[in-house]
């Protein structure tokens, strides 16, 4: 029951990323000595981003994109709660598949 639940999951997950974009914002800045980066303000506010805040990486052929990762974590709660029926509490299925699989052990363990 959940393994299928976990497969759908990581399909959807290569999808996540294919996010439709309301507004597009253009900047430049330059690459310091350090391989440090300033990212312009217009776009940190755009993007919610605080000083501190930890940021994601990703490099899909020669292109960078940033994220934060509060975001990230919010897009991928975004998308399993679309393959998630309303009303199906999931910790009750997970609670009775490890209450089964506790029995089947037991019952091994006994012979």
């Amino acid at each position: 029951m959940i393994d299928i639940f976990i497969i759908s999951v990581i399909l959807l997950l290569s999808d996540i990323m294919s996010i439709t974009v309301k507004d597009i914002l253009h900047a430049s800045t330059r690459l310091s000595n350090n391989g440090r980066i300033v990212i312009p303000a217009e776009i940190r506010e755009a993007m919610g981003l605080k000083p501190g805040e930890t940021l994601l990486l990703r490099l899909e052929g020669d292109v960078l994109q940033i994220e934060s990762q509060q975001m990230r974590i919010r897009r991928i709660q975004e998308s399993l709660q679309r393959l998630i029926p309303p009303g199906r509490p999931l910790s009750d299925e997970l609670i009775a598949d490890r209450r089964e699989e506790a029995q089947q052990e037991m019952e091994e363990w006994l012979g």
